[in-house]
């Protein structure tokens, strides 16, 4: 089959029930990319709301790889308050679920309020190379990315590291997809454990946690800076959070992960 892009996969999930189809470019090994697959779970929740409200958080748990080829998502509500509303979603390969997850949208309200004071401070990206797509052991959904790896937390690079940067964009146009995209871009750092070693590991997430600082349906997708730090790392699973920021320095997504690698 064609190689389809994010936004094509995303225009199938028109209902709280449908099926798409993901093709073998979004794979990650054997799996379909974790931030795809989180992304349909989330457009699927909001097809259940009988009138749009803002994706507050999300809480996603990988249950099985989900392979290219047909899948399906069947999303439920919860419960619809005035203010807040939550639903659940599933993503089946045929009769086995592959991940599943709770989402929280809610209405905006007037309140007292303590904006972010967290510092923005990338390297400028022109100052780093775009990373190479055509490296053997990238995962193959990275070509549906522009990244610029500001350093640390490299893969293989034996540096030990706790931290990473780095700049990522959709090669697509996401603009009809905003909250989809900045989901989808939120789960592109691997385990900042990987970088602790000087071959390759199997790693994976286990279950995410993104928070929303500000409402991503008003975000317009472009280049987001990602900054990932390593908490914890013992008996193969790590502890990671994140920061996801606009291009202005705008915090936008707080994100928190459990990690599971192989020696």
């Amino acid at each position: 089959m064609q190689e389809r892009s994010l936004s094509e996969i995303m225009k199938d999930i028109g209902s709280a029930e449908a099926t798409t189809e993901l093709t073998a470019g979004w794979s990650q090994g054997r799996a379909a990319f974790g931030g795809l697959v989180a992304a349909l779970l989330a457009r699927g929740m909001a097809q259940t709301l009988s009138e749009p409200k803002t994706l507050r958080s999300l809480m996603v748990s990988f249950v099985a790889p989900a392979p290219a080829g047909e899948v399906k998502v069947a999303a439920e509500l919860l419960r619809e308050g005035r203010n807040v509303t939550q639903a659940t979603a599933r993503l089946y390969d045929g009769a086995n679920v592959c991940a599943q997850a709770m989402a929280a949208f809610g209405s905006e309200r007037e309140t007292k309020a303590a904006p972010s004071d967290i510092a923005f401070t990338p390297e400028p990206r022109d100052s780093v190379p775009p990373m190479d797509g055509s490296a053997r052991l990238l995962p193959g959904f990275l070509k549906h990315f522009d990244v610029h790896w500001t350093g640390g937390g490299i893969p293989m690079s034996n540096q030990r590291s706790r931290r990473l940067g780095k700049w990522v964009r959709h090669r697509a146009d996401m603009s009809a997809y905003p909250v989809e995209a900045l989901v989808a871009v939120a789960d592109i750092p691997p385990p900042v454990m990987m970088s602790h070693y000087d071959r390759p590991v199997m790693a994976s997430s286990l279950s995410w946690s993104l928070e929303f600082v500000v409402p991503a349906e008003r975000i317009v997708p472009g280049w987001f800076y990602l900054d990932f730090e390593l908490e914890a790392a013992a008996g193969g699973y790590s502890q990671q959070s994140g920061r996801i920021f606009t291009e202005d320095g705008t915090l936008v997504a707080l994100s928190r992960q459990c990690m599971v690698y192989f020696e």
